[in-house]
């Protein structure tokens, strides 16, 4: 078989399977998914959890950083006087600690904000509970009014 045979035979099979292809969707009736309720359910364990590796990471990062920027630092300048290594290592520790700076806020980020959202929602759990209280308190005066 030639090399023109053969293309011609891939183009065709590549050209059926084109046609074939669909794209999916759900049901008319709304289904798909888990079939659960769809309610998202976060406990605040799992917030704290996560918070908590992202804070240690943090700490971790940063220490661990350091030490492995300073090393390669010192290395850098033991090489630059004989090898044109030196330099490019330098580059690297430069590049490392660009790198370690960002993980780092990105860790400090999800922390902080894991920590914000577990106030916000106690808070609003706080609000939502006390409005429910006064609202059957409401109810309770509104009833022995008109008895």
């Amino acid at each position: 078989m030639s090399f023109d045979d053969e293309w011609a035979g891939i183009r065709s099979a590549a050209a059926e399977k084109a046609v074939s292809t669909r794209l999916n969707q759900l049901p008319a009736d709304g289904g798909g998914g888990s079939g659960g309720t769809g309610r998202l359910r976060v406990e605040q364990a799992d917030l704290a959890a996560v918070g908590d590796a992202a804070f240690t990471l943090h700490q971790r990062l940063d220490t661990d950083g350091d030490h492995a920027k300073a090393n390669t630092y010192a290395a850098a300048g033991s090489l630059k006087t004989d090898f044109a290594l030196g330099a490019a290592l330098s580059t690297v520790a430069d590049k490392w600690n660009e790198q370690v700076g960002t993980l780092l806020d990105a860790c400090a980020h999800i922390s902080n904000h894991l920590e914000y959202s577990k106030k916000t929602h106690a808070d609003d759990e706080y609000w939502i509970a006390t409005r429910f209280k006064f609202e059957q308190l409401d109810k309770g005066f509104e009833e022995r009014a008109r008895h």
